[in-house]
């Protein structure tokens, strides 16, 4: 065609920049020159690094925020999500089922000594209480049916 008649060895496969790509980025396998990488993904991080970074400043926590902090918080924040969320799971895997709901999650927050303290003061709404009945209201064995005889007269 007459369009392409500038192009080496007349291809009209090289008229497309990078006709092999899709968007015409880099080829396969490579990254392109300025390709843009989030900062969750450069620290591996599924929570939102970029997102932290602007509330803790829209926050006015403090005058100024480190690049280092919002990183470390989102990795924190990722793990205690990480680690409830694997507790309630196996909660409603006990209850033998499929969905989490909030009951599972108090469940396995209320198990937790560790996650127990640090949530102490937190309610979570329809989580209900943990099943407990104290040793007294508990009904008394009796060990030798000489004290039961006693008791009947």
């Amino acid at each position: 065609s007459p369009l392409c008649q500038h192009l080496p060895n007349n291809n009209k496969m090289s008229a497309r920049k990078n006709a092999h790509t899709p968007r015409g980025g880099a080829a396969p396998g490579r990254k392109a020159a300025g390709a843009s990488q989030t900062r969750s993904s450069r620290a591996g991080l599924q929570f939102p690094v970029g997102r932290i970074h602007r509330q803790l400043r829209e926050g006015r926590f403090a005058a100024r925020v480190g690049a280092g902090a919002p990183v470390y918080l989102a990795a924190v924040l990722e793990y205690l999500a990480a680690e409830i969320l694997e507790l309630a799971g196996n909660a409603s895997r006990d209850n033998k089922r499929v969905r989490i709901i909030p009951r599972h999650i108090q469940l396995a927050i209320r198990n937790d000594e560790e996650l127990n303290k640090l949530l102490q003061d937190v309610t979570i709404a329809s989580g209900g209480v943990i099943p407990n009945i104290h040793n007294v209201l508990l009904p008394n064995k009796s060990k030798s049916k000489a004290t039961d005889a006693s008791q009947e007269y």
